[in-house]
């Protein structure tokens, strides 16, 4: 077993603004796992916010490569078990890993990861198109660029309501919201009324991610349903969100990759919350990634790649209409251009 790994510069459509950081290039790490046959690829972006960096996710993959390498593990979910340790504050790198060993593992037994997984792509729910904040200009060209069904729309200004108004006389398209910790509860519950006569669906991440009593609030008084994100990192955050939101979105860069959000799904539904699995601005590898799971969900947000004036790799195609996935077995991600390794 070989594992490798090399850095891509993701440069943007757009400048991509939320409530709390802006940026015109996004760098990602792919993780390359390598048996006698087959290989398989994993992606992370990486987030100032979460302090994740290119240089502490390859610390982090260099530690765990004799246990990588040794090849004692027959499955993806031991793999991630053997990596706790060395992974317990760096789940970007531990997702990216994981991926990887994914893609390999559905390659190994000749099926795609949706087959392994018993999914029908059939069941994908359409994904949303995400247009960040900037002026009500620009968003309302970012919106019409890419004519699509359903909008997400980031938030976190002094004039949120201005803005949803503004877009919704040039669309029929479904919104949702996402103010990224930006509001507070008095100021959620009292957009909730407003936005809910715009054709808002849901509002996603409306308080900090540690204002439970507010949250409480909203959930209890808000007219439209509300979602967790920076309140559902890890496994444990689903239980934590059972009663302040109606919905958790499942990111498999910051949950540690697709084993532990599976649990995290799973644990969701049983609990009767919906779930929807958002990208984080990943290239095709990440993005194919999402959809060979989003047969699972109510909702998916993995239009990353979608973003991009480049993208290094190539996968699932998505139109309003389709999900169609790449030929090959495994995730079936593929790279189109020559990467420079890392390692």
């Amino acid at each position: 077993m070989k594992l490798s790994y090399f850095v891509k510069d993701l440069p943007l459509k757009h400048t991509f603004t939320i409530a709390h950081q802006s940026r015109d290039v996004q760098d990602t790490l792919i993780v390359k796992l390598e048996d006698a046959s087959f290989y398989g690829l994993g992606e992370s972006t990486t987030n100032p916010f979460y302090g994740m960096t290119i240089a502490n996710m390859i610390e982090c993959l260099e530690e765990i490569r004799p246990i990588v390498e040794k090849g004692n593990w027959n499955t993806p979910e031991r793999l991630w078990e053997l990596g706790k340790e060395v992974f317990k504050n760096n789940p970007f790198a531990q997702c990216a890993l994981d991926m990887a060993a994914w893609d390999l593992f559905a390659k190994q037994k000749g099926k795609k990861l949706y087959e392994l997984l018993e999914l029908d792509p059939a069941n994908i729910p359409l994904t949303n198109f995400t247009i960040g904040i900037d002026t009500i200009e620009k968003m309302v060209l970012k919106m019409k660029e890419v004519d699509w069904p359903i909008y997400k729309i980031k938030l976190g200004t002094e004039n949120d309501l201005e803005i949803i108004r503004e877009l919704r006389k040039h669309t029929d398209a479904v919104f949702r919201i996402d103010a990224n910790c930006a509001w507070t509860a008095d100021q959620a519950i009292a957009y909730s009324a407003e936005l809910s006569k715009l054709g808002v669906e849901f509002m996603e991440q409306p308080l900090g991610k540690d204002d439970l009593e507010g949250m409480r609030r909203v959930y209890a008084e808000s007219k439209l349903p509300v979602m967790a994100d920076e309140s559902c990192i890890v496994e444990s955050d689903v239980k934590k969100c059972h009663g302040l939101f109606h919905a958790v979105n499942v990111k498999l860069v910051k949950a540690g990759g697709i084993t532990p959000g599976l649990r995290m799904i799973k644990e969701a539904k049983s609990l009767g919350m919906k779930t929807m699995v958002g990208c984080m601005t990943e290239s095709s590898v990440g993005i194919t990634a999402i959809a060979h799971i989003a047969a699972l969900l109510d909702y998916v947000d993995m239009d990353g790649a979608m973003l991009l004036s480049h993208d290094p790799a190539k996968g699932v195609t998505i139109t309003p209409e389709k999900v169609t996935f790449p030929e090959g077995n495994g995730i079936g991600a593929e790279l189109i251009e020559e990467p420079i390794e890392s390692n």
